[in-house]
Parts: structure tokens; C-alpha cells; sequence
């Protein structure tokens, strides 16, 4: 298991770039996984990580599991990698800026939440 400051550690940077709520990421993958004739059932919608991201969120820092904070170090660099965090929130210009905020948004950071 990961020592205490380690866990301090990444559960403020996770914190950090998951800029999203638990309810607003809930809608989001609902929202991202349904189409004009139905819509998935609220605990199969998304992404498995972003399944995953929406369940440590409801968590503890105490109730954590390694299969957790593997997500979470995932999530932080895969956030910190495609996102600009200094300079968010920053508006959309292309498709390709869509679809990039799409992507971050199915792991809790959307780059428009100031």
C-alpha cells in the first residue's frame, strides 16, 4: 500500500484535476452514452475509468483500494498530460478541442469549469 504522504499526495493532485462533481459526472456519462432511442441504465453508464473515477469520488481517503489509486495515478497523469490547467478555462475552437474536452470530461475534469 502506498505510504501516507504518497496517498496525501495523490489524493490532492487527484482532487485537483478532477474538477467535476459526482453528480456532474454521473450526467456526463449518461449524457455521453446515450443516443435518440435510449439510454443506458445510470451504474453501466460510461467509460469503466470513468465508472471508476465517479466510485472513488464517493469514497473516503480511508476506504481506498490499490486497484483505486492505481485509477487515480491514471487519471491524474492522463489529465495533466492533455490539459492545459494553468490556463483553463479556455473555450472551444475546433472539433478536435471537443473531442479532447469530451475525453477528460469521461474522467471528471472538464477544461471549461473555471
Amino acid at each position: 500500500m502506498t505510504d501516507a504522504l504518497e496517498l496525501d499526495a495523490l489524493w490532492e493532485d487527484f482532487h485537483r484535476v478532477v474538477n467535476m462533481t459526482s453528480q456532474e459526472l454521473a450526467a456526463w456519462l449518461r449524457v455521453r452514452d446515450a443516443d435518440e432511442a435510449t439510454e443506458p441504465l445510470p451504474e453501466q453508464a460510461g467509460t469503466p475509468t470513468g465508472q471508476h473515477v465517479l466510485a472513488i469520488l464517493q469514497k473516503r481517503r480511508t476506504d481506498l483500494t490499490e486497484d483505486d489509486l492505481r485509477v487515480m495515478r491514471k487519471v491524474v497523469d492522463t489529465v495533466t498530460d492533455e490539459a492545459d490547467l494553468e490556463n483553463e478555462p479556455e473555450p472551444e475552437t475546433t472539433a478536435e478541442d471537443t473531442r479532447r474536452r469530451h475525453r477528460l470530461m469521461t474522467l471528471g475534469h472538464d477544461p471549461l469549469k473555471g
